[in-house]
């Protein structure tokens, strides 16, 4: 067995970062910029009004009232000293202005407006370029939040280039499963760890494709092995382990995939393969649903994630006080089912299951975080400091 960190560098030896493509703006969210965008103009593009109101130019209190400036339609003229324009915010601040005096400081006298409360040279003017200017770029790799589209969109940028999403092929081995759905005997169970990770794939902005289950025949493996043949990365779950019907490890080599590693010292997960099959990268999962999850969290997403180009780290991991006792780990790092409590101080507690057993799903659908007991640690104590992987609620 090979300790997971190593086991992880080893799976991003594997990865290579994907090529781009170039989408438009509306269907870039969530997608991963992969080079610097610059701005193609300013924001604002000139000074502009940050209130309703009126552009002065030159001192009160009595000024003349020559033009209007709204957004979208500037004042054409130049203001002389003494006089004014009424302004409405967004607009651009007429030339000869140098400052907006609000229109809650000023009573209206015809054409003239009094200036009851005045303010200093530059008041409620938004320079141009004070957001951005010109040229100003943002920056990549990164994923495109909302707020990031926003930008660009105001930079004036209509399309972008972006890692091209990897397509993932998932299938779950054994004769003992069924899809959901259908009816199983008494000595079948449902798949179901393929469903979570295809959810993990979609939410890192991959195409997840759930192949046919693959039965416990080399025919039956090969055969749905070969519809993964174009993927960008191909995950099995079960038939990776040492019994007689564990058949991947041998059909790969049929097929000759090179495999990397095999097995980790983790809990969940001690059987874990790695390897690539033509030019996908491959990942053999334990069968049992919990660990082939744990699994794809501490191994396929940060394979993903460096295929999409934003480098190769770990997952990250966070600090929060135990809850309660804990007795001494054994030789394999130990990734406890866990939740979150809120602390007295404000900050997190960290409470492990009672229950740690790797067929429990529904313990691993109740938590939020897998508590990280590393191999041979001594009994912790309640308040002890640990870490900890956030779970996302995929």
């Amino acid at each position: 067995m090979i300790p997971v960190e190593e086991a992880l560098a080893r799976v991003f030896a594997l990865v290579s970062p994907l090529k781009t493509e170039t989408v438009p703006l509306a269907d870039a969210d969530g997608r991963i910029l992969r080079a610097p965008v610059a701005a193609t103009r300013g924001q604002p593009p000139c000074a502009v009004s940050a209130m309703d109101g009126y552009a002065v130019n030159g001192p009160g209190p009595r000024v003349r009232v020559v033009g209007v400036a709204a957004a979208g339609t500037a004042f054409a003229g130049t203001l002389a000293s003494g006089e004014a324009a009424r302004i409405f915010t967004g607009a651009p601040v007429p030339s000869g202005a140098d400052r907006v005096v609000i229109q809650e400081d000023v009573k209206i006298d015809g054409e003239y407006i009094a200036i009851t409360e005045d303010c200093a040279p530059g008041t409620h003017i938004r320079s141009g370029g004070g957001d951005f200017a010109k040229g100003d770029t943002l920056a990549a790799p990164r994923r495109l939040r909302s707020v990031d589209l926003a930008l660009l969109a105001a930079m004036n940028v209509a399309e972008v280039s972006v890692s091209r999403r990897p397509e993932v092929a998932l299938i779950a081995t054994g004769d003992e499963l069924v899809m959901p759905g259908d009816t199983p005997r008494a000595d079948q169970i449902v798949a179901s760890s393929v469903f979570a990770l295809a959810a993990m794939v979609r939410a890192e902005g991959g195409v997840a494709r759930i192949l046919p289950i693959a039965r416990d025949s080399r025919e039956s493996l090969r055969s749905v092995l070969e519809l993964a043949c174009d993927a960008d990365m191909v995950v099995t779950t079960g038939g990776a382990s040492v019994g007689d019907h564990d058949l991947v490890r041998p059909v790969l080599a049929e097929l000759d995939a090179a495999p990397d590693f095999y097995k980790i010292a983790m809990r969940p997960g001690k059987p874990l393969m790695a390897g690539r099959l033509g030019r996908a990268v491959m990942l053999g999962l334990p069968g049992n649903p919990v660990s082939s999850i744990v699994c794809g969290h501490l191994f396929m997403i940060p394979a993903l994630r460096a295929m999409l180009g934003l480098g190769a780290w770990p997952r990250a991991s966070a600090t929060a006080r135990l809850a309660c006792d804990l007795g001494a780990n054994g030789p394999r790092d130990h990734y406890m089912r866990a939740r979150l409590l809120p602390g007295d101080d404000g900050a997190p507690l960290i409470e492990p299951f009672a229950r740690q057993d790797s067929s429990l799903v529904s313990v691993l659908a109740e938590a939020d975080a897998l508590l990280i007991r590393p191999a041979r640690a001594t009994p912790a104590a309640r308040g002890t400091s640990v870490r900890y992987i956030p779970l996302e609620r995929f």
